[in-house]
């Protein structure tokens, strides 16, 4: 029983000054981008390269990025060895992954973290990217749910979404507003925020990188998925303890979602709240983060206050 206690107080401390450990970027600081999903080309890279060069952040882009196999950037070999370099570079504040897709989760039991945990740095991405989110939350680090370089548009590279990724890496507070939904349950909660895209959670059940989500707020989206396949990814997740003890849930982007046989007679969020409603924590809707082009940055892993009223719904990282 005191190894136990003596554990759980060791991962509680990891993740209350994990957030305090990582760095708060400047200009002329150092951003990595990485490709460990999906194929990329140039054009996929050079909006985002200008963005953070703008900005006064020195941008590193190996010519590996470029590989290609079977749809992927390059074997998982390859993805890993420039994922590697960038991990294990002291230089590098932050690595940008340029885009999601499929293929991110076959690099982790490679990976090294033993130079990342001497040199924390920030992890930037969203989709397939999750993976990654997902397994650095259980070795006890941060990392940033945000707008990736080919999500980025050349007639809006000011937006608030990408600019809130720069004021996650400065380390400035995030506020965020948005509208009610009528299935919102009201409340009001101060936790660590979790989550990702709900597919990825849902495949790393039963492994070493699924996330504890015991008193957290969680947070999910997805896209392309039919209504049944969100029923049972959720069924899985509270099944395996995933959604009991929730501080509270944040239900961002669900983007085209199809209407199936199962389930055409109701909506998205009943269906969710078929499965978390017998919880008692607030539960909020139309989060404006992910696939759907609005994509607020969150900083997962750290202490924000999640507060859901009929009128107004706020999210704050201090």
């Amino acid at each position: 029983m005191k190894k136990v206690l003596l554990f759980v107080m060791v991962l509680s401390l990891a993740e209350v000054l994990c957030a305090q450990e990582m760095p708060r970027l400047h200009a002329g600081d150092t951003i990595a981008f990485v490709a460990p999903s999906a194929k990329i080309d140039s054009s996929e890279v050079l909006l985002g390269l200008r963005f953070f060069e703008t900005k006064g952040f020195h941008v590193i882009v190996l010519e590996e990025i470029f590989l290609e196999s079977s749809g992927f950037a390059g074997t998982v070999a390859q993805r890993t060895a420039e994922v590697q370099q960038m991990l294990d570079n002291p230089q590098v504040k932050a690595i940008v992954c340029v885009r999601g897709g499929y293929g991110a989760v076959s690099l982790l039991d490679s990976l090294d973290f033993t130079t990342f945990r001497q040199h924390p740095k920030w992890i930037c991405g969203f989709s397939d990217i999750t993976a990654f989110h997902s397994h650095l939350h259980t070795l006890g680090y941060p990392t940033l749910h945000s707008v990736m370089p080919i999500t980025m548009k050349a007639d809006d590279l000011e937006n608030e979404y990408n600019q809130s990724l720069i004021k996650a890496l400065k380390g400035k507070p995030l506020h965020y507003e948005f509208a009610p939904n009528d299935h919102n349950r009201p409340g009001k909660a101060t936790a660590l925020v979790v989550g990702g895209n709900l597919s990825l959670l849902y495949s790393m059940l039963e492994s070493v990188s699924s996330i504890n989500t015991d008193g957290k707020i969680l947070f999910i989206e997805d896209v392309g998925e039919n209504i049944y396949h969100i029923h049972r990814m959720l069924v899985a997740l509270d099944r395996a303890g995933k959604l009991k003890n929730l501080k509270g849930l944040i239900v961002g982007g669900m983007t085209k979602i199809k209407v199936d046989d199962y389930f055409y007679d109701t909506t998205l969020e009943a269906v969710i709240m078929e499965v978390c409603g017998k919880y008692d924590y607030p539960v909020c809707f139309d989060f404006p983060a992910g696939h759907g082009g609005q994509n607020y940055t969150l900083r997962l892993g750290c202490p924000a206050t999640l507060t859901i009223t009929p009128k107004r719904c706020t999210l704050v990282f201090e």
